[in-house]
């Protein structure tokens, strides 16, 4: 995270030291407490700051655990394996990674079932969490058309509407396959994902990723 003081005050900068221990301190309390029992009072002192300092910069619970869990998922990036089937397999194992971690776990699971009732959270959620990970998709489809292995799309509306889809099957594959089965994303089940994703029911076989890739 940036750090940076809002346009229009003056007065000492951010730190990022600072934000970096709130955010680490949010997702340790999500664990520990849960989140109806997590407040910015209790965050404030597993980071060792006060909390003046902590309100600052997050105005609510909602913000402050959308930002940690945020932070979590800037992690992730797309490796270059060599192929969009690799690709596709290596960005799903570290998006399950994170995922095994208990405070991604925690505080995703927390802020979707309070944006249920908030409009304006899922909206956080949706700009902080979901639009950097299209970027990945943004990013795969562009280096797989560049080495010829799909073909360019001239309609921006098709294209961003195909981006739409990839993303929401293999996040909400992924998501349900960890969060909610409770089933290993391993590297069998991936690479499944990703056959079915490239060909289809009736499709052929994926590529295989190289091996030790």
């Amino acid at each position: 995270m940036q750090s940076r003081t809002p346009a229009g005050r003056t007065g000492r900068p951010r730190s990022a030291a600072a934000d970096a221990a709130i955010l680490s301190a949010t997702r340790q309390a999500l664990v520990e407490l849960g989140w109806s029992r997590l407040t910015l009072g209790d965050v404030a002192a597993r980071a060792g700051v006060a909390k003046t300092t902590l309100y600052r910069r997050w105005p609510g619970k909602n913000e402050l655990v959308v930002d940690a869990v945020a932070e979590l998922f800037g992690e992730l990036e797309l490796p270059d394996r060599g192929s969009l089937a690799a690709d596709i397999e290596g960005v799903v194992l570290r998006f399950a990674a994170i995922l095994a971690r208990p405070e991604a776990r925690s505080g995703l699971m927390a802020v979707v079932a309070e944006s249920t009732r908030d409009e304006a959270l899922r909206e956080r959620i949706r700009a902080s969490v979901v639009e950097p990970q299209k970027d990945l998709v943004l990013e795969g489809r562009a280096r797989a058309q560049a080495r010829g292995e799909l073909p360019p799309e001239t309609d921006p509306a098709e294209a961003a509407r195909t981006v739409d889809l990839i993303f929401d099957v293999v996040a909400g594959a992924v998501v349900h396959r960890t969060l909610v089965s409770a089933e290993p994303a391993d590297e069998a089940w991936v690479r499944e994902l990703t056959r079915l994703l490239l060909h289809g029911l009736a499709g052929g076989p994926a590529e295989a990723a190289p091996s030790g890739a």
